[in-house]
Order: structure tokens, then C-alpha cells, then sequence
């Protein structure tokens, strides 16, 4: 088992809104090495059933180690009460339907990229090692980081690094990675990153001038947000009546994605202004929790710097009528 194992975001807080209980069935749609899986598994109790869900086959693997071990530690008889599966939860009604999974009592989405996935270089998630360009949550997916920045022309690079880093200086990276290339490792990029960036921007800023690009790369390689609002509404659609969910959020265009997907689904009309009356069809099936979302502790946040970005939202599942 790798020493690094991803420390669970705002957990006492996930805890208290989605108020798991012994006997429910819960789904940790990106359950890592069971960060936040094990407090579920330990709520759920062995007449429970946790199903964690991954692209990671590496992570997989320590979270079934991790989970298996703490139900020894309890004493629980086998087969043990969760179940991983290996996928994305842009096809969450698919993965959960092939396992018979109808209904949830609680599902949890803690978004963006893992300690574990961070701290293996290989990977090429972090642009403080040497590494392969590649960013692939699934190592078997077939595009890597470095096939789009040897391939797509300036204004395509510039609108994914303006889109998905909210990257400022993206029409000037995106033109010195085309001059550049071909590149193929993370500190060719993130030198290219730095030299961009003036010297009294690189003083004042509290991130590093490589975090946007290398965040844009990775949503773009992993079609990140093409998968978060469906993912979202098929938990929400398996949810009883009572059940909650929680999603957890790193930056902000996750954040809104998740805002707007819970305000149409709380009733909220997606028509245009000009329209007499509403024909999107919304219907209030949801609760949200959460009006504002819930941010880290600076307590927590000295502990874990990588919290510092987190917001988590949640809401519950209203009964049908």
C-alpha cells in the first residue's frame, strides 16, 4: 500500500449533510483510495452496502486494501458490504444498473485530482517532478495531456486554458507552447508557464504560474465537465425520497456547474426572460441544503493546503408525487 493516501476533504462536514445510517446503501462516485469511503463504510455497518466508483485502477486497488481492512477490523463477516466498480460517472446509470443498483440513500462526488494521482510522477499530474506530460485519471484512456499540446493550434490551446484554468495569460502560453514544440515532459511546460508569467505577478501570486494550465489540461484530457451534470442527476434520479447528496468542488466552474444543476432541479427555470411562462419543464425534486456552499476550516486548511479551494454542496431528495 503507497504511504500517500489522500487525506479527506471537509469530511465532519460531508458527514453531517448526507447523515449516513446503518443498513443504507451509499455511492462514493469517486471514491479514490476511501478517503471518504471508510467513514461511510463505518456508518453503513455490515447490513449496508458502500459502492465506489473510479477511473483509477491503481486507486482501486488501495481503496478495496483500505476497506476490506477496516471491515477485519470490525469483525464483520464476508463477502464485506461494498462493492468497486471501474469506471466514470458520466455512465453512472449504466455501471450502477449493471450491478443492480436501484435506489441510493446517499451519494457523494468529491471532484478534481487525488493525492495518490499528485504524488505519482509518472502520472504527470504535478509539475514539480520531471514527468511524462499525460494527466489521465484512466491510464487507459487514449489521449494524454501531451497529444493536445503537440497537436491543437493556438486559439484551441488558448481556449482551454481561458475556459478551464481561467488562465489569464493564455493567448501568450498558448503561443509559446506552439513555438515550442513538440514537448513531452510536465517541467517543459511549467518552465514555459514561469516565463510567461512577469516577474512581480510570479511575487504576488500564491499559486504557482503552472496550476491553471495543468488544471486546464487535465479537465480537457478527462472531459471533466462533460461528465458532472449528468453524473450528478442519475445519482439524484436513484436517490429515495429523504436521500441527500453532496458534491464537493475545487474550482469554480465545477462549483457553478453543481449550483445551476441543483437550482434546476430544485425548481428553478432554465427559460429565457423573454418567455411568457416557463416550458423548460422544471419541477422541484430536489432540496438544496446548502444556499451558500460550505468552505474549510483555516484549521482544517493548515492541516491540509489542498482543502483550501474545496466548497461542498448538497441537497435532498424531495418525495415524487
Amino acid at each position: 500500500m503507497t504511504a500517500s493516501l489522500h487525506v479527506p476533504v471537509l469530511l465532519a462536514e460531508v458527514l453531517a449533510l448526507l447523515q449516513p445510517r446503518r443498513g443504507q446503501t451509499l455511492l462514493d462516485a469517486t471514491v479514490g483510495t476511501a478517503g471518504h469511503a471508510l467513514a461511510l463504510l463505518d456508518a453503513i455497518g455490515p447490513e449496508g452496502r458502500l459502492i465506489g466508483i473510479d477511473r483509477d485502477p491503481h486507486a482501486l486497488a488501495i481503496a478495496a486494501e483500505r476497506l476490506a481492512a477496516r471491515c477485519r477490523e470490525h469483525g464483520w463477516p464476508e463477502p464485506f458490504p461494498f462493492l468497486l466498480v471501474r469506471g466514470n460517472f458520466h455512465r453512472l446509470d449504466a455501471l450502477l444498473a449493471a450491478h443492480g443498483i436501484a435506489t441510493l440513500h446517499g451519494a457523494l462526488f468529491d471532484l478534481g485530482v487525488s493525492t495518490l494521482q499528485l504524488e505519482t510522477p509518472e502520472r504527470g499530474f504535478s509539475f514539480r517532478a520531471e514527468a511524462p506530460l499525460d494527466l489521465r485519471m484512466d491510464p487507459d484512456e487514449p489521449t494524454t495531456a501531451a497529444d493536445l499540446v503537440n497537436t491543437l493550434s493556438e486559439a484551441e490551446l488558448a481556449a482551454i486554458l481561458r475556459e478551464y484554468g481561467e488562465e489569464r495569460h493564455a493567448r501568450a502560453i498558448a503561443r509559446e507552447i506552439v513555438a515550442r514544440r513538440p514537448l513531452r515532459t510536465t517541467r517543459e511546460l511549467a518552465e514555459i508557464c514561469a516565463r510567461i508569467y512577469p516577474t512581480r505577478e510570479r511575487r504576488g501570486e500564491a499559486i504557482h504560474p503552472a496550476t491553471r494550465t495543468f488544471m486546464a489540461l487535465r479537465i480537457a484530457v478527462n472531459r471533466e465537465l462533460d461528465a458532472l451534470a449528468p453524473g450528478v442527476r442519475a445519482a439524484i434520479d436513484r436517490l429515495v425520497p429523504g436521500g441527500r447528496i453532496a458534491v464537493i468542488a475545487y474550482h469554480s466552474l465545477e462549483d457553478r456547474l453543481v449550483k445551476e444543476e441543483f437550482r434546476y432541479l430544485a425548481g428553478g427555470c432554465r427559460c429565457p426572460r423573454h418567455l411568457p411562462a416557463c416550458v423548460c419543464g422544471a419541477v422541484a425534486r430536489i432540496r438544496i441544503l446548502t444556499p451558500k456552499p460550505v468552505r474549510p476550516t483555516p484549521l482544517e486548511i493548515a492541516a491540509n493546503p489542498r482543502a483550501r479551494s474545496a466548497r461542498l454542496r448538497a441537497a435532498e431528495r424531495l418525495a415524487t408525487t
